[in-house]
């Protein structure tokens, strides 16, 4: 079943129906202030961090769902019938119904009674607020007399303690009414204040959520509403919200918008610059004006245009916009992740980078030195950092005999890495960074060196990394009373971040690094395929007994996706093992859906695995389709130049591809998620987690480094491409370094991979790589794959 559909030509997903399987949400950010807002506008904001600075609430896993949120409510005097039109929280059935996610924005309109309603969503580039525009268009033949009443229910700023401390939070809520505001804060002062404000005339107005709605009732009907007017209520505790009534009078046909104004300050009276310049409607339309040039320019910056229009939309749309907001967000708030616990994890936010790098390349270089900053002096980093103090931590699951993830400070090799090749900006390896455990300082460079001397420092009896706490895999935890459980993946990563290592070294002129780091490679290749080859793939991982995990004798999880995909991406197998362990994945774990993490799945909990254990067959890290895999999947079936593959892959965890599936699928067509449900589970088919994963920016990596071949180097940028064999070729525009890169590639001979000859600018070229011009100039480059 579908319930919308893509309009490219306006960069938006058209959702044709309310009720859709789950909310279909989308984010509206300046990277401060955030607001999530649902199909049918419920959603919450937040400022900075969504722990401590929560604007409004939102009840997450709640009956009636998705509620509260940005509502407005139609009420008719002549017949005190009333309406929203959005859909929620009223309910009523609306004569049509349309949303438009947009980048930044979303559009809802419905019609009813003869009355069309049209409001727009966004947060402007600049200011720590949110506009909803209303234009409400009489389309009936007689005048029609309105009142227009808005809601939005405040959170007492602090997330957790909103949740779970009720007998003092509800005591410490103040607001106050004047100027047609209202304003919002905590008695003290302290986290500043929410106001709220609208450029009609305000009848009425109510902070006090039990008058606004009434005794035993809920949002879908609330008293005031029912009675066509405010009772000017003040919230001194209780639960603060922002409700207001507008009087409307609409000659037939008339049309006529108005505004409503949600923000934070730090000082009461810094609101009235800024309500002042919002009371223009000019203003509004030129600050939407910049969203969208933002984003066009933005977008810009990587275009293809391939045979599969469907490849396009999301490689040239969704993709980058979803890498975006994980960026800003890494996994810490969502409908799914609650934002009180988890801050900003090391691992997402390093992964996250390399999906915007090409594009925002300056607060990439912020983020990792902001991210290094999390470094223990020992190598080892913290697992979260929370971004309105800048300070880390560890989750509730760490183990206090194996306090470190075992992969997480690799990841920031791998990122600096990507960094300087896409930006050849060298100098960040000398900035200077604190430990969190020293007064010492040391080079981003020597903070990368530390970080494969943590590794080096804890290796199991196997020869391989001591797993820790957990690897990616955050609940293979492989505990026991040895603290002896191994990762085969971390080797692998250890040894792509050495790869990188010795380049960087080179580049830096840190010469005998790079012949140590070249030599501590190829031990570690060597011993890997010594200890892990089980025969037709790579093994996972030795439990704290010494048991292998992920091999053809074990009873379930016996073929591991990550190993195999990583031995290529690493470039530890030979061609000879690659190819038969990625045959090995397409003959066990490729579904219609997408390849599956492992199988078969843990039908038991074992106390020597871990948390991987606590979940049904086919659900999360237990056999699921981890879509975060995937992209490493096609990554390595193009490094063999398996183009076919590579793009079967892509398109089947394509959201797109899940549009005329959605009553399966169930989460956003347009977005990937985390998960999707495994074959052995009823459910097989239906996602969970949308929006914040790493399989975003791994996905977009696969598109534009892998299927398209267009890869940065410290020199330039390296083309060799691996497509589908049908593909007759596509065009790239691409900028890179201060200049614009405008690629055509033509596949006569209909190959996968392959170059038999590249022009710049008509002037044929020696190699795969362009060079770097940084002349702010277009250049032609042709290539012929044969």
């Amino acid at each position: 079943m579908k319930y919308g559909y893509f309009d490219n030509p306006r960069k938006e997903y058209v959702i044709s129906r309310p009720d859709t399987p789950t909310p279909w949400i989308n984010y509206l950010s300046n990277s401060e202030y955030c607001a999530m807002i649902s199909n049918c506008a419920g959603g919450y904001s937040f400022h900075i961090d969504p722990r401590d600075r929560r604007i409004l609430r939102y009840r997450y896993n709640n009956l009636p769902s998705d509620r509260p949120g940005r509502y407005i409510y139609i009420y008719d005097d002549e017949s005190s019938d009333y309406w929203s039109p959005s859909w929620q929280p009223v309910l009523k059935d609306l004569d049509i119904y349309e949303c438009r996610h947009g980048l930044g924005y979303t559009i809802i309109k419905s019609r009813k009674e003869g009355i069309e309603a049209e409001v727009t969503y966004f947060v402007p580039l600049s200011d720590n607020l949110e506009i909803w525009k209303l234009t409400i268009h009489n389309l009936t033949k007689a005048c029609k007399k309105l009142k227009i009443f808005s809601y939005a229910e405040f959170c007492l700023w602090r997330a957790e303690s909103d949740q779970n401390d009720l007998q003092y939070i509800q005591n410490v809520a103040y607001t106050e009414f004047g100027d047609n505001v209202i304003y919002y804060s905590l008695y003290d002062r302290h986290p500043g204040y929410a106001f709220f404000t609208t450029n009609g005339d305000i009848l009425g107005f109510d902070c006090d959520r039990e008058e606004f709605i009434g005794p035993y009732r809920d949002e879908s009907n609330p008293q005031r509403v029912e009675e066509g007017k405010c009772s000017n209520s003040i919230a001194i505790g209780g639960n603060p919200i922002a409700a207001t009534c507008n009087k409307l009078i609409l000659d037939s046909q008339e049309k006529k918008t108005i505004f409503f104004v949600l923000g934070v300050v730090k000082e009461k009276k810094h609101a009235k610059d800024i309500i002042e310049k919002y009371k223009d409607i000019k203003k509004v339309e030129t600050e939407f004006s910049k969203l969208c040039q933002f984003w066009t320019d933005y977008l810009k910056k990587f275009k293809v245009n391939t045979p599969d229009e469907d490849f396009d939309t999301i490689v040239n749309i969704w993709n980058p916009y979803q890498c975006k907001t994980t960026f800003d967000w890494s996994r810490y708030v969502s409908f799914y992740e609650t934002g009180i616990g988890r801050g900003m994890g090391f691992r997402d936010s390093s992964q996250d980078t390399i999906g915007v790098n090409y594009a925002l390349p300056e607060r990439v270089r912020q983020r990792l030195l902001d991210l290094a900053r999390n470094q223990f002096a020992d190598g080892h980093v913290y697992h979260l950092y929370f971004p309105l103090s800048k300070k880390g931590g560890f989750p509730n699951y760490l183990n206090p005999n194996k306090p470190y993830f075992s992969d997480d400070h690799l990841w920031m090799i791998i990122a600096v890495y990507d960094y300087i090749m896409e930006t050849g900006d060298l100098k960040i390896l000398n900035e200077t960074i604190d430990f969190v455990d020293s007064d010492s300082e040391a080079s981003l460079y020597n903070h990368l060196k530390i970080a494969i001397d943590f590794t080096l420092k804890h290796i199991g009896n196997h020869g391989l990394p001591l797993i820790g706490s957990a690897d990616w895999n955050d609940t293979l935890n492989l505990p026991g009373p040895n603290n002896a459980g191994e990762s085969l993946w971390v080797a692998l990563q250890l040894h792509f971040a050495l790869l990188s290592m010795i380049e960087l070294a080179s580049e830096s002129n840190h010469k005998k690094d790079g012949i140590k780091f070249t030599n501590l490679a190829e031990q570690i290749k060597k011993h890997v395929n010594e200890v892990a080859w089980d025969g037709e793939w790579y093994i996972r991982a030795f439990t704290d007994s010494g048991e292998v995990i992920g091999s053809s004798n074990n009873d379930n999880g016996k073929i591991y996706v990550n190993p195999q995909s990583w031995a290529v991406i690493s470039r530890i197998a030979s061609k000879e093992r690659a190819t038969e362990a990625l045959n090995a994945v397409k003959r066990y774990l490729n579904t219609e859906y997408g390849v599956m993490l492992f199988t078969p799945p843990y039908i038991e909990y074992r106390d020597d695995l871990g948390g991987i254990t606590t979940f049904p067959p086919s659900l999360k890290e237990n056999g699921s389709i981890f879509c975060h895999t995937n992209p490493w999947l096609i990554l390595a079936e193009c490094l063999l130049g398996r183009g076919d593959i590579a793009y079967e892959y892509f398109n089947q965890i394509s959201p797109i591809s899940k549009n005329k599936i959605a009553d399966i699928h169930r989460t956003e067509p347009y977005i990937f998620s985390q998960m999707i449900t495994g074959k052995f589970h009823p459910k097989f088919g239906a996602a969970k987690n949308s929006w914040l994963t790493g399989t975003a920016a791994w996905t977009l990596r696969s598109a534009h480094q892998g299927i398209l071949g267009i890869t940065p180097t410290m020199h330039g940028l390296m083309i060799n491409p691996c497509i589908p064999q049908e593909w007759d070729g596509f065009t790239v525009v691409r900028y890179f370094r201060g200049a614009i890169y405008e690629i055509n590639v033509k596949n006569p001979n209909h190959v996968s991979k392959g170059i038999q000859k590249i022009k710049v600018d008509n002037v044929k070229i020696e190699g795969k790589i362009l060079p770097v011009f940084n002349d702010s100039q277009d250049h032609s480059i042709e290539v012929i794959m044969g």
